[in-house]
């Protein structure tokens, strides 16, 4: 499984003060609530966007309650938090069916200082895309025991099921996940990122080759606002082509740029300093194993460069 970076807290202290008093805080310190809250509505939903309008209308939401009554505040954020991202993602998943091609998570920065100082744990790109695997509770078990540390009879308390079920759902989704992972598979590094660049810009059809698995595959979500392939493009001859293709259109009109997307390095395309694509890379055995184009704008809009 691909490693998940430990953390040493899951939730801030308690908190004691009224819903606005709250909501200020949570706006006005970097270690408040608010990117902890984003995080988990991220590793569920998949999309920042979402991460940040849920926990939004949530800190909205508060201000309309009575929370005199909550014995553990943080507690009731954060399941609170947890069940609308589960919510959201069964909305997400139910319209699927109409989306453009391929569905890609979005791509989270994490080379920024506020990521840095704030993000305790990491979920890597070609985690997130495995977790698409999971149905949204079965993720949600997942995430919370795996990432953030939670006991079962926690994750049963925020979840509103039974501790036995919890273990069971998370014992089904690591047994799906495993059928489907590519065993020996990680995210490239920078080094091989470099590599990889070296032989597009030499042309070198027998250099490329080398560098591919011949099972390789390449997803692409333009999400029908950018061009990009509808389906997986499977094969390392047909892979090739692809490449050598995209190299050419555009290398000439971009500017090419390393970037850190969850917690791993990246290629970022811009035109006139605004991201219009990014690619990240895993490899296996020294080998390119898949490669994920994101081109919606919709998902690259939170990349600052």
């Amino acid at each position: 499984m691909f490693q998940l970076a430990q953390s040493g807290m899951h939730l801030l202290p308690g908190i004691d003060m009224s819903a606005q008093e709250l909501l200020s805080f949570v706006e006005t310190d970097n270690e408040s609530l608010r990117p902890v809250l984003i995080r988990y509505a991220y590793a569920i939903c998949g999309t920042v966007a979402d991460a940040e309008d849920l926990v939004q209308d949530l800190f909205l939401n508060l201000l309309n309650k009575d929370l005199s009554g909550v014995a553990d505040r943080r507690a009731y954020l954060i399941r609170s938090i947890v069940n609308r991202a589960i919510d959201r993602k069964k909305l997400i998943r139910s319209q699927l069916d109409m989306y453009p091609g391929d569905w890609l998570p979005e791509p989270q920065a994490t080379d920024t200082a506020d990521h840095r100082i704030i993000q305790k744990e990491t979920l890597s790109y070609a985690l997130m895309v495995l977790l698409e695997h999971l149905d949204p509770r079965q993720r949600a078990v997942f995430i919370l025991k795996e990432a953030f540390a939670y006991s079962h009879e926690e994750i049963a308390s925020i979840l509103g099921i039974r501790a036995p079920f919890s273990r069971q759902l998370l014992s089904r989704g690591k047994k799906l996940l495993a059928s489907v992972q590519r065993k020996g598979e990680q995210m490239a590094s920078r080094r091989f990122l470099e590599r990889y660049l070296q032989v597009m810009s030499s042309g070198d059809t027998k250099s490329l080759e080398a560098l591919l698995l011949e099972d390789i595959v390449v997803f692409s979500d333009g999400g029908g606002k950018a061009r990009a392939a509808l389906n997986a493009i499977e094969g390392h001859r047909r892979v090739m082509g692809l490449l050598f293709g995209l190299y050419r259109k555009f290398n000439p009109q971009c500017t090419l740029q390393y970037g850190t997307l969850n917690g791993a390095p990246a290629l970022i395309y811009l035109i006139n300093n605004v991201p219009v694509k990014c690619q990240l890379v895993t490899e296996k055995d020294g080998r390119i194993c898949r490669i994920f184009m994101i081109r919606n704008p919709d998902k690259l809009r939170n990349l600052k460069f």
